[in-house]
């Protein structure tokens, strides 16, 4: 099934081949492009052997295109991007910004999908502000 995954600010596609492309900030303020696994649940990085990117270091995720950070609602230590899968149904995927964390939460219409062992650490902000 085919899922693209789309800025919230300027509705491009995110997702290249087999990864989501983000640029992305870190704490020392160097920027780099970050590519993560489009399977929800898988927590996979590539990126630059330059670019660091320290443990459990709070990152900013930004659209490659229009640049605007791609922050959640729902808490700052998550950022949220939109998803449409092939059927054309639309949702938001809200994913933690902590490297090392592993916190994903899919959100279409009243079905949630929640990935990750971390997960429950922003459950309770997730489910009181959506549903």
């Amino acid at each position: 099934m085919k899922t693209d995954f789309l800025c919230p600010h300027c509705s491009n596609i995110l997702n290249v081949g087999e990864n989501i492309v983000f640029s992305t900030c870190n704490s020392r303020q160097q920027e780099g492009l970050v590519l993560l696994h489009p399977d929800l649940g898988n927590y996979s990085l590539v990126k630059h052997p330059g670019f660091e990117i320290g443990q459990n270091e709070l990152l900013d995720f930004k659209c490659p295109y229009c640049a605007k950070k791609l922050e959640s609602d729902r808490h700052k230590n998550l950022a949220r991007i939109l998803i449409r899968d092939e059927n054309g149904m639309e949702g938001e995927v809200h994913f933690s910004r902590i490297s090392g964390q592993q916190c994903t939460y899919r959100i279409i219409g009243e079905n949630m999908e929640i990935y990750g062992r971390d997960a429950a650490d922003y459950y309770e902000f997730i489910v009181h502000t959506h549903f």
